[in-house]
């Protein structure tokens, strides 16, 4: 069985004869080319060595050895100097030559092993380059796979943002429709939340908050009385005023309404805002007694446009209305009390636009 195929490019007869007989006793099949035109057509079959001799007549062997390395990157080259071609090796270039050889060859044993590492060379670049092939070709699935996967999960992206902002809106849409159901309940608060949302929208405003800001104090007035979707009409309703018992349930809309809010991340700052909107800015407000800065600004803003909606608004409980100035007057009473200095000061600014 043959060890591996070698081409022999030499125009010397001694060459040729010595070689091939020592590569043909150790099993390998050589090749043997005297002209280097010729030779190029050979290195379509597959080599695993080339021999060259260097002073081969009517080539320039440096061009030649980079026409080999051009043909075929993964070739290995031994070239064979004789002593009158010796001087030409000065010029050569240290890549494409894998070792220089001596004729006459002074150990055979020693040529036949430096042929024999030769060859397994170039089967472990050919290897080499096959596995780096298969990782190429391994990488580019991959790579397609990866951008089919990212298109995949940017479209599924897409679809869960479309089917949650259709669930938001269906969510908010549901809740501003309690809202409504509950301000139908009593002619006397038609339209209340929406009043008090755009006002509460105003002062923000005019305060200078940023549209995000302002965006959650537009939601949290139009949902701050959801939690009364939990309280009895006859409460709700009553004419004239409630008695402890039924103020105590009464105070527990702002916490109902908040738990019905909280379970959507989304309306997180809305749903505190909500909670807190019936606190007092010094104190003593409901559900949990914050009061300053421990209550959410947006609480702070909608309390006072809550507040000047019922002054100026015939309830149930009371027919007498303020009149604006009265109303204005009453505001400006309580700042630092029930409302935050500032947002009254807004208040005042703006005033003619309630």
């Amino acid at each position: 069985m043959s060890q591996g195929r070698i081409l022999l490019i030499s125009d010397s007869q001694l060459i040729n004869k010595t070689v091939v007989e020592i590569l043909a006793n150790r099993d390998y099949e050589t090749v043997v080319s005297v002209e280097s035109g010729r030779a190029l057509r050979y290195l379509d079959n597959d080599f695993d060595l080339v021999i060259l001799r260097c002073g081969l007549a009517g080539c320039d062997i440096k061009n030649f050895v980079q026409d080999l390395i051009i043909r075929d990157s993964s070739m290995v080259i031994l070239l064979m100097v004789e002593d009158s071609d010796f001087d030409l090796t000065k010029e050569f270039p240290t890549s494409g030559i894998f070792e220089t050889v001596k004729f006459p060859l002074n150990n055979v044993e020693s040529f036949s092993f430096l042929v024999k590492t030769a060859s397994h060379a170039h089967s472990s670049i050919v290897s080499y380059k096959r596995i780096l092939l298969s990782l190429e070709e391994r990488n580019s699935s991959l790579q397609k796979q990866n951008i089919l996967l990212a298109n995949r999960v940017e479209e599924a992206s897409k679809n869960l943002g479309r089917m949650y902002e259709d669930l938001r809106k269906t969510y908010v849409h549901t809740v501003k429709s309690l809202i409504e159901a509950i301000d139908a309940r009593d002619h006397y608060t038609r339209g209340h939340s929406e009043k008090v949302s755009r006002r509460a929208v105003l002062l923000a405003e005019e305060m200078g908050l940023s549209v995000k800001e302002i965006e959650t104090i537009r939601q949290a007035g139009e949902l701050h009385d959801v939690g009364k979707i939990g309280i009895e009409d006859s409460i709700l309703t009553k004419p004239g005023a409630l008695n402890d018992e039924e103020w105590v349930k009464m105070k527990l809309h702002s916490i109902k309404g908040a738990q019905i809010l909280e379970p959507l991340t989304f309306l997180g700052d809305v749903a505190s805002i909500v909670r807190q909107n019936h606190e007092r800015y010094g104190g003593g407000g409901y559900p949990d007694g914050l009061k300053g800065e421990e209550i959410a600004l947006g609480a702070r803003i909608i309390s006072l446009a809550d507040a000047y909606d019922v002054m100026t608004s015939i309830r149930s409980y009371r027919k007498d209305v303020f009149s604006k100035q009265q109303a204005i007057e009453e505001v400006k009473r309580n700042s630092g009390k029930q409302f935050d200095p500032k947002v009254v000061e807004a208040f005042l600014r703006i005033v003619d636009k309630f």
